[in-house]
């Protein structure tokens, strides 16, 4: 004798996504309609439980993304460096910080319009993207406006500066824009010890303002210079007097009101 066997198509937007498939071999009593219409209400109750299933996938992923370029965002960069330094508390494991601020973004929007600067933020994102997938376990990230950075676990720190190096070479060849200034903190160099994400962004903030200040067309690097390394010092002094369009260094508190 023959077996049989009941199919009910999973719907998904409209289009056929897959399908519940039921056998019974020779022998066994066949399907019926009412299996039939019980197979229909079910491949209807998995395709609802699956469309919501990816609902939930695309907003817990809008959360973590920056809409402008497709990169991790502020809150994405917490997450990660929070895990990250969890880690190398535990085991050692190396975390490096790239912070990155565009140079001339406000002069390509205020003299070429915001979609030409919309743009040039999206080419960045895309050579942050590039070059910061040489290093495994990394995440680039647009932290708003101007300023992105890179987030590296268990690359070595000179691996880290290689790929800092490679996108300042590439964002000073953008047609537009005025290159970026970059910097770098890691907990595999001499910068004392890194308990919390604040004091690494505070590492890494203090050398990207040096890297603005001195106008270098490569990172700045905190720790490097010895005990007297002037990223250090800026990075636990008081904040520095910035024109009202620059944001202050991360973790410190902001400057009394002018009265």
């Amino acid at each position: 004798g023959r077996g049989s066997c009941v199919v009910a198509p999973l719907v998904l937007h409209g289009r056929a996504w897959g399908e519940v498939y039921v056998a019974r071999g020779p022998g066994e009593a066949p399907f019926a309609r009412p299996d039939a219409d019980f197979a229909t209400v079910l491949a209807a109750v998995i395709a609802s439980g699956i469309a919501q299933t990816e609902r939930l996938a695309e907003v817990q992923r809008l959360a973590f993304t920056d809409p402008l370029t497709g990169l991790g965002n502020r809150r994405a960069v917490d997450v990660r460096l929070d895990e990250a330094l969890e880690r190398h508390r535990s085991d050692g494991t190396p975390v490096s910080l790239v912070v990155c601020d565009l140079n001339g973004l406000k002069t390509v929007n205020d003299q070429l319009g915001h979609a030409v600067g919309d743009r040039l933020l999206e080419r960045f994102g895309s050579l942050l993207s590039l070059c910061g997938a040489v290093l495994p376990e990394s995440l680039a990230a647009r932290l708003g406006g101007d300023e992105f950075c890179l987030v590296a676990v268990g690359s070595s720190a000179d691996e880290v500066v290689h790929a800092a190096t490679e996108l300042c070479l590439r964002a000073a060849k953008l047609d537009v824009g005025e290159g970026v200034a970059c910097g770098v903190a890691s907990t595999a160099d001499p910068i004392g010890p890194v308990r919390s994400a604040r004091r690494l962004f505070r590492l890494a903030d203090a050398a990207q303002y040096r890297a603005k200040a001195t106008r270098a067309a490569h990172p700045v690097v905190a720790g490097r210079e010895g005990p007297e390394d002037p990223v250090l010092h800026l990075a636990d002094s008081p904040p520095p007097a910035l024109p009202a369009e620059r944001r202050r260094l991360r973790g410190h508190p902001p400057p009394p009101e002018a009265p």
